[in-house]
């Protein structure tokens, strides 16, 4: 997880603006896996990570568990409101302002990349308390 929280980092540190599109998809694709989450629909919260990702989590059970014991405030919360997103070429880092279901506040970093077929995939979410630095 330490390592995606560095590639965010330095998809920060090098991005450029991108087309408000293409921030709208990176919304759409995150808002349906949290709605997914809130559903408990594993198939539908899994067709939203990339190749990557459904290498280490094979099946979508698999991933479903993953995310309700390590990322329990994106599994289950009281709001969930976007916030600045960056690009660099085909990957865009998306921001996340989480509040759980305990009254904590949350700050989610999703990255995305798009796909051959044009599609836009989660590669990764880091996850802090909010005022806790990486």
């Amino acid at each position: 997880m330490r390592a995606i929280a560095v590639i965010a980092a330095v998809l920060f540190a090098l991005a450029s603006s991108a087309g408000a599109d293409d921030f709208g998809g990176a919304k759409d694709v995150i808002r349906a896996q949290e709605q997914a989450f809130g559903r408990d629909d594993a198939a539908a919260a899994y067709s939203y990570a990339a190749p990557a990702i459904r290498q280490i989590f094979p099946r979508a059970d698999i991933f479903m568990s993953m995310v309700q014991n390590q990322y329990a405030p994106v599994y289950r919360h009281r709001s969930f409101e976007f916030g600045e997103a960056q690009s660099e070429g085909d990957r865009i880092a998306q921001r996340v302002h989480i509040v759980d279901a305990n009254g904590e506040a949350w700050e989610a970093l999703y990255t995305l990349e798009r796909q051959a077929d044009g599609s836009l995939k989660i590669t990764g979410c880091s996850l802090l308390k909010a005022g806790q630095s990486v």
